[in-house]
């Protein structure tokens, strides 16, 4: 279970120059459930995959809006979600307060790095169990970055993390030269199939287990659940969730 007592705390090093307990982190963002990034010349697009524990239960909130110009998207342990949100929230109305302008994204993503790799320089402290993408519009334009438990943070074009979000970044990857011109119904479609390539083929996107978050240039950052994506999952799957039935004598048997 343990590797040579290298992985009790997140100070210490191990032979190989490896800190365990930030790896057990990023472990915990590959088991949560996929969300995605994507950003243009003039929008920002977020879209994740919820979960419920059990039938019982709600569905958890995957998108937290932070700010007026931007929102996240968490893949890991909501818990640790909400108290780097809770500090993002306190810095961005500081910003507001102290100097009258919304904070830059690329300011607030580096004081979340800085905090979280603050975690592996005290002893008794752990890593967030956490990534994020933090996606929006400041007065550089439109942003997306990923934040990691070890406190790395780079900025992407396109970006999907959590669990099977490597078949996502395969669709990204494919269209990466679409998303630049993109508008802002096209990005959000793009979004959401970059999600659906990360389900088993017996799940599809529902309004129940889909959020989407969208920021634009003059466009506040807005969060959409429940009846208000229907459009878009209708307009983006109408093609692949209704194949015609073949003919008799086209591609199957007919008794003779």
């Amino acid at each position: 279970m343990f590797r040579n007592n290298y992985d009790n705390d997140s100070v210490t090093f191990s032979p190989q120059g490896r800190i365990f307990q930030v790896e057990y982190a990023q472990e915990a963002v590959k088991q949560g459930s996929v969300v995605v990034g994507i950003v243009s010349k003039t929008h920002a697009v977020l879209a994740a995959l919820k979960r419920n524990a059990e039938e019982l239960s709600s569905y958890q909130k995957k998108i937290i809006p932070i700010d007026s110009h931007y929102g996240v998207a968490l893949a890991g342990l909501a818990s640790d979600a909400r108290v780097l949100s809770n500090f993002m929230k306190q810095q961005s109305l500081a910003s507001r307060l102290t100097y009258d302008r919304p904070i830059l994204l690329s300011e607030i993503t580096h004081r979340i790095g800085d905090r979280a790799q603050t975690n592996t320089q005290h002893y008794g402290k752990r890593p967030y169990g956490v990534g994020l993408l933090i996606a929006g519009v400041d007065a550089k334009g439109p942003h997306l970055f990923e934040f990691q438990p070890s406190g790395v943070t780079q900025e992407m074009v396109a970006c999907g993390i959590g669990a099977r979000s490597q078949m996502a970044r395969t669709y990204l990857e494919r269209n990466l030269e679409q998303f630049e011109g993109a508008s802002r119904e096209e990005l959000v479609k793009h979004a959401l199939k970059a999600l659906k390539e990360s389900l088993s083929q017996d799940k599809e996107l529902t309004v129940d287990n889909t959020s989407v978050g969208v920021g634009g240039v003059k466009e506040d950052f807005r969060l959409y659940e429940g009846q208000e994506i229907s459009g878009w999952l209708e307009t983006t799957f109408e093609n692949t969730n209704t194949a015609p039935e073949p003919e008799a004598g086209e591609g199957m048997e007919v008794d003779s």
